[in-house]
């Protein structure tokens, strides 16, 4: 495949660099997923520190091979990892420089593919990866005013800026709980196609709206249908339930339908 091939030149390369402690690969190459259409998660671990300066960084994307473009990752919160496009073959590739210290605190243990002392297998050994969870109290306390604000939207008739905010709330409260309940990691909507059961993923399917008023009312609708679903699936009695809010945002939504209807 050529994202294997890819990774082995990268080695290549490295194994002539004195800076250079190892490498790793995450993502779907860790459960054995890689297909056509996968990226390529490349971790690369370095003596001195190279995130912060994008034209270290670029200079090492130029060196793996023929490189397009490639620009830093903040708007994914990650300014450490060069997002990349290569040509010969066409390729996503990210790559996440870190320092080994920083390379300890991860979310999945990746595969090594070059080591030079050892010491990316110390690492992992000696410290732990934990991948974040959802924190169903902050969930909680936000999803109502959410709905209300889906509401606002579409009775102003802004039905793209709904459509946009129902695919955040998928991505940051549904996609996420309906992973747990089917015993995957969280990853937002990833894979839901295939991961989640057909009676979860046809629940969720329903959460998709046209741009007009009645399909959004009723994907809004289906939306806390599932969400209610998922908080007596998944819950604590720790979870405070904001139901003096929910009450309220639902009365406004039966008045978003009047309006509507009338």
């Amino acid at each position: 495949m050529i994202q294997v091939e890819f990774a082995n030149n990268v080695v290549n390369v490295l194994k002539k660099d004195a800076n250079v402690i190892g490498l790793a690969v995450a993502g779907s190459w860790i459960s054995d997923e890689l297909d056509e259409f996968s990226d390529l998660d490349l971790i690369l671990v370095t003596k001195e520190k190279i995130s912060g300066d994008k034209s270290k960084m670029l200079w090492y994307a130029n060196s793996f091979g023929d490189l397009l473009n490639g620009f830093t990752g903040e708007h994914v919160g990650e300014p450490r990892v060069l997002i990349c496009l290569y040509d010969n073959p066409s390729l996503h590739v990210d790559i996440k420089f870190v320092t080994l210290g920083e390379f300890k605190i991860r979310v999945e243990n990746p595969v090594i593919l070059l080591d030079t002392d050892g010491l990316l297998k110390d690492a992992i050994e000696q410290s732990s990866a934990q991948f974040p969870y959802p924190d169903y109290q902050w969930i909680e306390d936000r999803f109502w005013i959410w709905v209300h604000y889906a509401l606002l939207k579409i009775g102003r008739g802004e039905y793209f800026e709904a459509i946009d905010f129902f695919g955040f709330v998928r991505m940051v409260v549904l996609g996420p709980l309906l992973h747990i309940k089917n015993k995957n990691l969280p990853r937002g909507v990833r894979k839901v196609e295939t991961q989640l059961d057909v009676k979860d993923f046809e629940q969720l399917k329903l959460t998709l709206a046209s741009h007009n008023r009645k399909s959004l009312i009723a994907a809004l609708t289906n939306m806390i249908d599932l969400y209610r679903s998922l908080q007596n699936e998944l819950f604590t009695s720790e979870i405070l339930r904001q139901e003096k809010t929910e009450k309220a945002v639902i009365a406004y939504l039966e008045k978003i339908k009047n309006v509507g209807e009338n």
